[in-house]
């Protein structure tokens, strides 16, 4: 939109362009904070001008299943930080995961996936399967040699998570998006654990980048959304007339309040991180527990690709309890300071069992191939004392 100034130089590092976000000119000045464009649509003198606005993204705002000034400029912030072109904001991250796989495949075509994944993006694969006759083919995350190997005529789409939910594996994002480049692939990234902070997938090759807002974007546990950005133009326009018949389109005041958490996500992240790093550390020495998942220990199989990849190893992690389900349980019902409940990214420090929650919806065999055990427990590890969370996990513990 050209009614939104470049306040921001594309040479500011992620950290200034979250605070300075893209604002509409008001009659030649602009409000620091951006405003909540609360209505449902827009009036116009002239009916060219109008009907012009309904066929084409970036005409003038008409209704609000198209966009908005509050839902542009989320987009245009988080287009800026990811280094795409453009983006379309959603209801929720499955909004927009839903959004990118429904608006490029077609019955028939067949797509790569890593094995790894959130149980609510694996849930929706198994449905592409059964409704559509979409074909999938599961790789390593870090294998491109298997990328290459699983593509088809057919093969329309790569899709990977920077860091995966819930078992924190590192996807290979350099060698799978050049595999997919060469084969002609889109190659899509969930970026919802990594953020723009720790990690920018465009600049390793990726052509849609797709994020839960609900989670580190707007960090607080306090809206849904989502949101995919685009490193080329014309695949954003193909997606976009999509994007408005699905009508998966986020709320202007969801938007609001993911610019109001954006400003804060390079201390919030910082935190998350440094926390996630003292408990994986003691987790580690525990006599319960038997693993920890997170890239930032060396005993990690994504380490050394973490270190080469990631300006940060995240805030969430994953263990295994020797007790297995019983001992999960008993853990979650113990805690006093993290809360059980789904979700993750706020400042809050959130545990959950994923066989029985986020990935339940998996077969015992896909929970196998996940990684995922009976005694497996996801913390999304919040911003509080790590002192005070230790005390707490260490007494759940015993």
């Amino acid at each position: 939109m050209d009614d939104f100034r470049p306040d921001t130089p594309s040479t500011l590092r992620p950290e200034t362009r979250a605070i300075h976000q893209p604002r509409p000119d008001i009659e030649g000045s602009r409000s620091i904070s951006m405003p909540i464009y609360q209505t449902s649509g827009f009036v116009f003198d002239d009916p060219a001008v109008m009907a012009e606005a309904m066929g084409r993204p970036d005409g003038a705002y008409v209704y609000g299943r198209y966009t908005n000034p509050t839902v542009r400029s989320l987009e245009l912030a988080v287009a800026g930080l990811e280094g795409g072109t453009s983006a379309i904001a959603t209801g929720s991250g499955m909004g927009a995961i839903n959004t990118v796989l429904l608006g490029l495949l077609r019955p028939g075509d067949h797509l790569v996936a890593q094995r790894s994944l959130y149980g609510g993006t694996a849930a929706m694969l198994n449905d592409l399967v059964d409704r559509f006759g979409i074909e999938i083919t599961y790789v390593p995350e870090n294998d491109p040699a298997a990328l290459r190997a699983a593509v088809r005529p057919h093969t329309k789409l790569v899709y990977l998570e920077t860091i995966s939910n819930p078992m924190t594996l590192v996807a290979d994002l350099p060698g799978m998006c050049e595999a997919a480049r060469e084969l002609g692939i889109v190659s899509v990234v969930d970026n919802t654990f990594a953020t723009p902070l720790l990690c920018r997938p465009f600049e390793h090759g990726a052509d849609i980048v797709v994020h839960s807002t609900t989670k580190y974007l707007s960090g607080h546990t306090d809206v849904v959304g989502g949101i995919a950005v685009f490193a080329a133009q014309d695949l954003y326009e193909k997606v976009w007339h999509f994007a408005i018949e699905l009508g998966a389109t986020a709320d202007p005041f969801a938007a609001w309040l993911t610019l109001r958490g954006l400003q804060t996500l390079a201390l919030r992240m910082e935190r998350h991180c440094a926390n996630a790093h003292t408990l994986a550390t003691r987790l580690a020495e525990h006599p319960a527990v038997t693993a920890v998942h997170w890239p930032g220990l060396a005993s990690h199989p994504s380490y050394e690709l973490a270190n080469k990849l990631l300006s940060g190893c995240g805030g969430v992690l994953s263990f295994d309890l020797a007790g297995g389900r019983a001992a999960g349980e008993r853990f979650m019902s113990s805690v006093r300071l993290a809360l059980l409940a789904p979700s993750l990214g706020g400042v809050e420090t959130l545990v959950l069992h994923p066989a029985s929650t986020s990935h339940r919806a998996l077969s015992p065999e896909e929970l196998t191939r996940s990684g995922i055990g009976e005694g497996t427990v996801r913390v999304s590890v919040g911003i509080e004392h790590p002192e005070d969370l230790w005390a707490d996990v260490s007494q759940a513990l015993a």
